[in-house]
């Protein structure tokens, strides 16, 4: 049998605000929320380098928020859940409220 402390449960959570915690990264997750796109497309879209915007889809990969599939020669990547882009929208919003 397990037991939790009482924060066990959010260590996910927390794994998952950490990939999303860079602004490129957020970046990233909107544009994926409006459909696949391959990495030269993010690059041209964000005004970023390759190697940067490759960089970041490698940590959102490995966070589990992105997927990448063939497509010809290029990988196109798409949202592995789309409650990412609703919290990625929310605090975005969230944070031009201040403003």
């Amino acid at each position: 049998m397990t037991v939790t402390n009482g924060y066990d449960a959010y260590e996910g959570a927390g794994d998952l605000l950490r990939a999303l915690s860079a602004p490129i990264r957020l970046a990233i997750v909107s544009e994926l929320a409006q459909g696949e796109r391959c990495v030269h497309e993010l690059v041209e879209k964000l005004g970023a380098p390759q190697p940067l915007v490759s960089q970041h889809l490698r940590v959102l990969r490995g966070a589990g928020v992105v997927r990448g599939s063939r497509r010809g020669r290029e990988i196109a990547y798409a949202l592995v859940d789309e409650h990412v882009a609703h919290i990625v929208a929310d605090a975005v919003s969230h944070a031009g409220e201040g403003s």
